[in-house]
């Protein structure tokens, strides 16, 4: 039997003096031999296996590595943000929903509210006209003007019933049929203001506290008949007219009214209006203007030029008595007037 080779060493110790020294395996020569070739070949073939391309691998997988955790952190924040706006968004969704029925409740109660206020106009047009009614059916009498001056709150009136009446023609409907037939509250109160307005100018202690104290009014009374369209409410119209003509019989009245640049014109326009009562009105206006020498004297250079005299003549035709003899009588006195002034050239030549 062949005897093993084999490399005697001593035995591990384990006691203080071995630990510091060299320590020893017995190993068969033919393992050791075996192992040594090994190692040879590794020596070997190792450069040949691990080369800068494999170590190029190595570091790419490292960073890929790396990006991947990084990869996961991100997406685990983007996972925890999207949460986050998840509970944000509904949130808002929750009180988008409450804002949006709130806002339903407060729709209601806005249309209860407009209809309530619309009952309330209603019955405080009601009640202004059926009270303005009964002072213009009063007014008539001069002993209830005489009282309505001694009260001493006839101008705060005034100066609301013409803002009132300015309200009312600036929001006539454009489209509105001449014809309509204008019975509502609102028509009545509007004409009852007017008709208390015509009255207290019929009286003298009236009339002269208009051409005194109220100019405003009469300059909206002027500029109202101007913006009313032909055929358009002619009973305001008419009640309007008749309180010009009733401030003119007074002379301050008259010189006020004719100062203004618009009378001329607005005579002329209503003489064209396709009622009756208008053109009739519009003729005792310009009769008044007629009358007084001084205002004739202002208007002359502009009056005979700018007067349809034509219009006049077609007036004289009329079916309506009143306005027949009316437009008769104001062509005399332009006929007057006229000679006058030929009679006045020939003395001055």
């Amino acid at each position: 039997m062949k005897a093993l080779d084999s490399t005697k060493v001593s035995p591990l110790s384990s006691t203080r003096e071995a630990l510091g020294g060299d320590c020893f395996v017995r190993v068969r020569k033919r393992d050791l031999e075996r192992l040594s070739t090994e190692v040879m070949q590794l020596r070997e073939f190792l450069p040949k296996v691990i080369n800068r391309d494999f170590i190029d691998c190595l570091h790419k997988a490292r960073s890929l590595e790396t990006l991947k955790e990084q990869s996961q952190q991100e997406q685990q924040q983007l996972k925890q943000e999207c949460l986050h706006l998840r509970s944000r968004l509904e949130a808002l969704q929750a009180e988008c929903q409450k804002e949006r029925e709130e806002k339903m409740v407060l729709r209601e109660q806005l249309w209860e509210s407009r209809e309530q206020l619309q009952q309330q106009a209603e019955f405080c047009t009601g009640l202004g006209a059926a009270s303005c009614t009964l002072l213009w059916s009063a007014s008539r009498r001069e002993e209830a003007v005489r009282d309505i001056l001694a009260d001493g709150k006839l101008e705060p009136f005034l100066k609301v019933a013409g803002q009132t009446l300015e309200s009312f023609v600036k929001s006539l409907d454009e489209e509105e049929k001449p014809q309509q037939n204008y019975s509502s509250h609102e028509h009545q109160f509007v004409l009852a203001l007017a008709g208390i307005i015509t009255n207290l100018a019929a009286v003298a202690s009236g009339r002269d506290f208009i051409s005194s104290s109220a100019h405003i009014l009469l300059d909206t009374l002027m500029q109202l008949l101007g913006l009313m369209k032909p055929g358009v409410f002619p009973k305001l119209k008419v009640l309007m007219l008749m309180a010009l003509y009733n401030v003119s019989i007074s002379v301050n009245g008259l010189t006020y009214i004719s100062e203004s640049p618009a009378l001329l014109p607005l005579i002329c326009t209503l003489l064209k209006d396709r009622d009756s009562e208008v053109c009739l009105q519009a003729l005792r206006l310009l009769q008044s203007l007629l009358v007084e020498g001084k205002v004739v004297e202002q208007l002359t250079p502009d009056l005979l030029s700018s007067l349809p005299i034509g219009r006049i003549r077609q007036l004289t035709s009329s079916r309506h008595a009143t306005l027949r003899q009316t437009a008769q009588e104001a062509l005399e006195d332009l006929e007057r007037l006229t000679n006058s002034q030929n009679a006045a050239r020939e003395k001055e030549q």
